[in-house]
């Protein structure tokens, strides 16, 4: 049987969702794996979708039709785009998880002001000293990129009795109080990262960035791991200087992924950081599943459907790279 469309780094939910949106005229195939893990040599067919771990070899390029990335961020499409001279058409998927990633950004900095992680392990001892927290009530919470996923933080924050800042260049939104990053980072209790990655503001949430931060502020970042380098954050966490960090994302991912799911040690040193700071018992760390909410996955498999549909009929996508 002929494949019109394989689909990547598909996890079993994710695959059934898929498959009640499928129609039954197209024909797909699918595996959790990313592409490097699959060992696949050549393209199971000319269009195929990945999320943000796949890695696309250079030889592929001139043999795919289309590529749709099941993701709201695309800077890995851009780069392979780069990197080979390749014009194939791409399309993501820029709606489907806004509210389901605020909620984890949510979930993470109410979890390291109150140091659950460190609640959980000292049940054991039915042991109270140092767990006294701190409420969200008038702390100041600073959103870095205020797109669709930063405005539902920032609104979110406001239902909490926090006092909300923007920081985008773009600022689009009449309701939100914007300001620069530097004014911003001074009074910030809890700073999300919710920005687009480009080529120019890699690295952005650095040692020296973060060092204007009030000590014992909360970082987290459910955006793009190269936003804030792992490497900083341990230091900063270590240091005392940062109350608490939450990560969603992260500094090659890729392998990062890849040698956890393996069990296979990682000479990479921002891989190494990731797992030591996984160890801290103020840092909270989650594997890329912000998105993933029973809402927010029908949602993105209807919309993944519809973009495999618009191509295979128009070769173009609804929402393209």
């Amino acid at each position: 049987m002929t494949l019109d469309v394989f689909f990547y780094e598909a996890f079993l939910e994710e695959v059934e969702a898929l498959k009640r949106h499928l129609p039954s005229s197209i024909h797909a195939g699918f595996t959790p794996s990313t592409i490097q893990e699959s060992s696949h040599g050549e393209p199971p067919c000319p269009f195929i979708s990945i999320r943000t771990q796949s890695v696309i070899p250079d030889a592929w390029t001139g043999r795919l039709t289309g590529i749709l990335t099941r993701s709201t961020g695309f800077d890995h499409i851009k780069r392979f785009r780069e990197k080979t001279g390749s014009d194939v058409p791409a399309g993501y998927l820029p709606l489907y998880c806004s509210r389901s990633v605020a909620e984890q950004a949510l979930m993470m900095w109410i979890a390291l002001l109150r140091k659950l992680p460190r609640q959980t392990e000292q049940f054991a001892r039915f042991d109270r000293d140092g767990l006294t927290g701190s409420e969200c009530r008038e702390k100041t919470l600073l959103v870095a990129g205020v797109g669709n996923i930063g405005s539902d933080i920032y609104r979110i924050g406001l239902g909490l009795g926090m006092i909300p800042l923007g920081v985008d260049i773009a600022r689009k939104h009449p309701d939100v109080r914007y300001v620069s990053i530097d004014e911003g980072i001074r009074h910030a209790d809890v700073i999300v990262c919710a920005m687009n990655l480009t080529p120019d503001n890699r690295g952005y949430f650095n040692r020296g960035l973060l060092k204007k931060a009030k000590p014992g502020a909360i970082f987290v970042n459910i955006a793009r791991g190269e936003l804030s380098p792992v490497r900083d954050l341990l230091h900063l966490l270590d240091t005392n200087h940062l109350g608490g960090v939450g990560l969603d994302v992260y500094e090659n991912e890729s392998d990062l992924g890849v040698s956890l799911r393996q069990g296979i040690p990682h000479d990479d040193e921002d891989v190494q950081a990731c797992i030591e700071l996984s160890k801290r018992s103020n840092a909270i760390l989650t594997p890329h599943n912000a998105f993933n909410t029973h809402e927010a996955l029908e949602r993105k498999a209807g919309q993944s459907i519809d973009q495999v549909v618009h191509f295979l009929t128009k070769k173009t996508f609804i929402w393209k790279v």
